[in-house]
């Protein structure tokens, strides 16, 4: 035992982080298959309980099996508890834990806060895990008492209150779980006003990252806001706008309707619509916006909007010859490097996995595949209907998408990778471009 806690102690934060998900995604697995937790008649695989726990650890929705309709309550308790833990992170979790029991975190534990939030200071960690679980608290408290105003009409009051529970845990986490049953989602609701506004609002907020949250709080005044704040902000504004107009555009739906998928697309995975009627176009439009995704120390997926924002800035100043930049700030070239770096990797890792999801699933549209692998990489769990009906093989697929996608590209890429930086120039040369 002791070896083996030394041999943690050695290990990089990104290995320890990635390791920390898996052993929660298999626990969540297995606590799943318990008969307690299976409702009597009902066929739960280990494929779909390994299937179910991904998508919840990863924050994502897509389902192989309706949770409702599969799980007892103490089962869906456990999806609830898996998306919580995978929205915070499995180290603020840990870290919090720590706090709560009194006990002092060390530099490791610093430092592997710091790599899950990916803030650049060790500076203010434990305050920022506890201003973290408090902002949590509150948003998901506030989010089940008016979703409970909603589904207290149409359920026993002790029944709305579960599900009032489980669905602000599942939309503030931007997790497109439902416990509604039918394979439903929020469709029965697309008229309701007070839900879909709920929604939206524990949506956009778990999305904008908790860095961001407790800076507006700080601050109060948009000019006051750090350059990342001021980022997030206003690429995420401009990417609801800009999707609910072309969804609208698109889609015979109504504007609420297309508010709510502009902003669910955007990691979280709630319908109000079946997507399966969309058409070519309004999947191209959700299919940009999922793989754009949330932002960074947030609970969402996706390439992350400040990565879309320096990469469009970065284009900008190709043409117009200006530093790269923005609200008076100057943009680092590492910034820069990174950006493109993970647009790179996880434009890959979307194309390697729609290509063997075209060899395992032949049967399914091409247009079908790739709005599956897209949803599944920018942890959004919206679907056309086909999850139920992959074989093994493709959920498996689809199963390491959606982990790929929680931890991000090049965290994956990268932690193996221990080579000490060489301080070495070489010679420049051009080579032909375009």
């Amino acid at each position: 035992m002791k070896r083996f806690v030394e041999f943690l102690k050695h290990q990089p934060p990104g290995r320890l982080i990635t390791t920390g998900f898996a052993v929660v995604i298999l626990l969540g697995a297995l606590l799943l298959l318990l008969p307690c937790s299976v409702k009597e008649g009902a066929e739960v695989t280990f494929v779909d309980a390994l299937f179910t726990s991904t998508s919840a650890v990863c924050v994502t929705g897509l389902i192989a099996i309706d949770t409702a309709d599969h799980f007892t309550a103490l089962g869906q308790g456990i999806v609830a508890l898996l998306i919580q833990v995978g929205g915070l992170g499995v180290t603020s979790v840990g870290v919090g834990v720590m706090i709560a029991v009194g006990r002092k975190v060390g530099i490791r534990g610093r430092s592997l806060v710091k790599e899950a939030l990916n803030v650049d200071t060790y500076s203010g960690l434990v305050k920022l895990v506890k201003g973290i679980l408090i902002t949590t608290l509150c948003f998901e408290g506030a989010g089940a008492v008016l979703s409970f105003l909603v589904f207290v009409q149409d359920y026993p009051p002790l029944h709305a209150l579960g599900i009032s529970l489980f669905h602000s845990v599942a939309a503030f986490n931007n997790s497109g779980f439902d416990i509604l049953g039918g394979l439903r989602n929020l469709i029965p609701y697309q008229d309701n006003v007070l839900l879909n506004l709920t929604t939206c609002g524990l949506i956009f907020f778990g999305g904008i990252g908790f860095l961001v949250i407790m800076d507006v709080l700080k601050c109060r005044r948009f000019k006051n806001l750090t350059l990342h704040s001021k980022v997030v902000l206003t690429t995420s504004a401009v990417l609801i706008v800009l999707g609910t107009f072309l969804l609208k555009l698109t889609e015979h739906i109504s504007w609420m309707g297309a508010l709510f998928h502009s902003v669910s697309a955007r990691t979280a995975g709630f319908s109000t619509y079946a997507i399966g009627d969309f058409t070519n176009a309004g999947l191209f439009v959700l299919c940009v916006l999922m793989f754009i995704g949330a932002s960074p120390g947030s609970t969402g997926g996706g390439i992350k909007t400040s990565t879309f924002f320096v990469l469009a800035q970065s284009t900008r100043s190709m043409f117009s010859k200006r530093a790269v930049g923005a609200f008076k700030r100057s943009i680092s070239r590492q910034n820069i490097n990174k950006a493109y770096s993970i647009a790179m990797l996880s434009s890959l890792v979307v194309v390697t996995a729609i290509f063997l999801m075209c060899i395992i699933e032949p049967e399914f549209d091409f247009v079908q595949i790739v709005f599956e692998v897209i949803s599944a990489f920018g942890t959004v769990g919206l679907s056309t209907g086909i999850t139920p009906d992959l074989s093994d093989m493709g959920k498996l697929v689809i199963i390491l998408v959606m982990f790929i996608g929680r931890l991000g590209a090049m965290t994956l890429i990268t932690m193996w990778i221990e080579r000490p930086e060489k301080h070495i120039r070489y010679t420049e040369e051009t080579i032909a471009i375009g």
